[in-house]
């Protein structure tokens, strides 16, 4: 860890984690033979000013709000994102963008490119500027894509890439370069890594796939080899810790409010009309809730987070008959993690995971269908009532990503490809604070991002819904 002190002393010491970089284990006089000049100094299409290099004292804060009231000025969290530290000094990480010296040379960089985990809109935008901004800006001529994920490294035969090829994949959903779970080998994977001459690797990763590229990571180290390695986040559920957000997050709260709407207008249109939507948040419900806070037309939001119960006093049921009462309606957003402890498990769904190793979920919307079918035909078996279940969750992982995630994937792709020309590996790039920075991979594979309860923003969702808080007397 670097410490910045400053001359201020009400502002805490700024602590800089160390990012790791070629040189750690690379013997210096082998890296002096790759060490040059940026070549974007002789670019011909553009000509940095002055200023345009990033310095390496240069850091973006982790938590930028300060409680001037006390004497230390300990930071308070400014985002969800943020984790506890020591109070007597801030975190940062050092600001993402191009360096004054490489330490790869264009002619002799072989870029490979891999897509993993489940889809997310936006995908097919990273791969095309990774291979846009290496070739233009760097003048790299070589770059592959890795297909079918992790496994394809020593399955499959990579294909070159050229801006030709990549010009329109930005308009498309999914990855061209198609992906997969499971899969992963270390050995033969880093093996092939050798053997295909690859030294520069840009893994695009979800949660899971995560803690693989950070054993990718280690092995080259422990292997000592000149290969720079980076990941770009990728997780529509927004629960990657530390940065702002993931990309395309903005574009399924987008596509989130089609299927809010129509279960808005199915469940006017019928009597005792109840319109459930169930969304993506395994262990997280950021889309849950911000598409609470940008509908307006939810009556409920149930997310991981919190626990409820549907039976008795302050109970879901109860909530839902006043609301129909007063309305002759109601909107029920869940996320696909809620409730999971609450629906009956066999013996052997109980064990049950998924090829990256998660525990497998069952259907909390189908399953709460049913329980409110049954709660009414109980309670009201003389009286109308209907529930439209809808579930988009395929449609918004599989669309292209919206205007404000293209941006982002954009400029998240060019930190990336500045970062490893730079010498950096074992790094991700990602906005904090609004700012692009370069984070160490093990302390965004540890950190997480889950929906905090005593958040501002929770506390705008039940005020928006009135709904109940499901704390039992």
């Amino acid at each position: 860890m670097m410490m910045m002190s400053s001359k201020n002393s009400t502002i805490p010491p700024v602590t800089v984690p160390i990012l790791p970089h070629l040189t750690d284990y690379i013997p210096s006089p082998d890296l002096k033979t790759h060490m040059t000049i940026n070549p974007l100094e002789s670019n011909p299409l553009y000509h940095p000013p002055q200023g345009f290099y990033i310095s390496h004292h240069e850091a973006i804060l982790r938590r930028i709000i300060l409680d001037l009231s006390s004497s230390s000025s300990s930071s308070s969290s400014s985002s969800s994102s943020s984790s506890s530290s020591s109070s007597s000094s801030s975190e940062a990480f050092l600001r993402a963008g191009p360096r004054k010296q490489v330490f790869f040379d264009r002619d002799t960089v072989r870029a490979a490119i891999v897509t993993c985990g489940g889809l997310c809109p936006g995908m097919n935008t990273v791969i095309r500027e990774l291979v846009v901004g290496l070739w233009d800006l760097y003048g790299v001529r070589s770059i592959h894509g890795i297909p079918a994920g992790y496994r394809g490294f020593y399955s499959r035969d990579p294909i070159p890439l050229t801006p030709k090829l990549v010009h329109n994949w930005h308009k498309k959903g999914g990855t061209v370069l198609e992906t997969s779970r499971g899969g992963f080998h270390l050995t033969k994977i880093v093996d092939a890594i050798q053997s295909h001459g690859f030294n520069q690797v840009y893994i695009i990763w979800g949660d899971g796939t995560m803690r693989g590229a950070l054993k990718i990571f280690e092995e080259i180290c422990r292997r000592r080899l000149y290969i720079g390695l980076t990941g770009i986040p990728k997780t529509v559920d927004n629960d990657i810790g530390i940065i702002d957000r993931s990309f395309g997050f903005q574009t399924a709260v987008e596509k989130a409010q089609e299927a809010i709407n129509a279960a808005h207008v199915e469940a006017e249109s019928a009597v005792n009309g109840v319109g459930l939507v169930k969304l993506m948040g395994r262990s997280t419900g950021h889309i849950a809730l911000h598409a609470t806070l940008s509908s307006r037309d939810v009556d409920c939001c149930l997310i991981p987070e919190i626990e409820f119960y549907l039976q008795g006093k302050g109970g879901l049921f109860e909530f839902l008959e006043k609301r129909l009462k007063e309305n002759g309606h109601a909107v029920l957003v869940v996320a696909e993690g809620a409730g999971q402890d609450m629906i009956p498990r066999t013996d052997a769904q109980k064990q049950e995971r998924d090829e990256s190793g998660n525990p497998v979920f069952l259907d909390v919307g189908s399953w709460l269908k049913s329980e409110l079918k049954n709660w009414w035909s109980r309670e009201h078996p003389d009286e109308l009532f209907t529930v439209k279940y809808i579930d988009p969750t395929y449609m918004i992982r599989a669309v292209p990503a919206n205007a404000t995630d293209n941006l982002y994937c954009t400029l998240v792709a060019h930190s990336a490809i500045h970062g490893v020309m730079a010498g950096h590996t074992g790094f991700v790039s990602g906005p904090v604070n609004g700012n692009y920075a370069y984070i160490p991979l093990e302390q965004v594979a540890v950190a997480k991002n889950e929906v905090k309860l005593k958040d501002h923003k929770w506390a705008w969702v039940r005020s928006v819904t009135n709904q109940p808080d499901f704390v039992r007397d």
